[in-house]
């Protein structure tokens, strides 16, 4: 099941704060209000909503100033920045809030449905982003633990003195073990003992050699 998006409204006109956000907890979001630029800050680092539909027009400090702040922390920057304005509406205003890091504009006035519209086709990027983030540090989580079980492996590397007759290796202090045993020293390889074809054959031939002297002995 999706979790319910939040949005963070912004806007000093009471009456475009009270629709916006009438609208939006009626589509299903949780909703957020704040009515200055300070306040969406604070409100902001409180709750951390998912989007945040910024009026550009504040009386203490611009959209646009707001939306710098929260794109600058890296703890907020994932956060969907709409800026929404009906007076400051220009490309050259979209174009600055677009370049510091808004991800939408909304020029006023606005239908209801085009904005609910638009709110929905931003959670829709959100969702996006947000997964793609989590699949990404998923992906840091594995390498992570790859790396660290690579660095809990023994491994065997060089030259290794090995006698041609008795098969013993000399370690670096020079004495000579046994194959199992500088094996065991240099990794984490566990031994099970068997016979191969090949010896199991000599070793059957040994024990019938013997049983014919006993038996001749007899």
């Amino acid at each position: 099941m999706s979790k319910q998006f939040k949005v963070l409204v912004t806007d000093d006109n009471p009456d475009i704060l009270l629709l916006s956000a009438m609208l939006l907890r009626k589509a299903g979001y949780e909703v957020v209000e704040a009515s200055t630029g300070q306040e969406c800050l604070d409100a902001v680092r409180v709750h951390h909503p998912d989007i945040v539909v910024l009026d550009v027009v504040l009386p203490d400090m611009s959209g646009v100033q707001v939306c710098r702040q929260i794109k600058n922390d890296k703890s907020l920057e994932d956060i969907f920045v709409i800026l929404a304005s009906g007076t400051q509406i220009s490309s050259e205003t979209q174009a600055e809030g677009l370049d510091i890091g808004a991800e939408g504009f909304i020029g006023r006035p606005i239908s209801n449905k085009e904005f609910l519209a638009r709110v929905r086709a931003g959670e829709r990027i959100k969702r996006a982003e947000d997964a793609l983030r989590e699949k990404e540090k998923q992906q840091q989580i594995l390498i992570s633990q790859l790396k660290d079980a690579l660095a809990e492996i023994k491994t065997l590397k060089g030259c290794i003195p090995i006698c041609a007759s008795c098969k013993k290796i000399r370690d670096d202090e020079g004495y000579w073990d046994q194959l199992e045993a500088y094996i065991s020293k240099h990794t984490d390889a566990i031994f099970t003992h068997g016979l191969c074809p090949e010896c199991a054959e000599l070793y059957r031939a040994e024990i019938k050699q013997v049983s014919k002297k006993r038996s001749a002995g007899a």
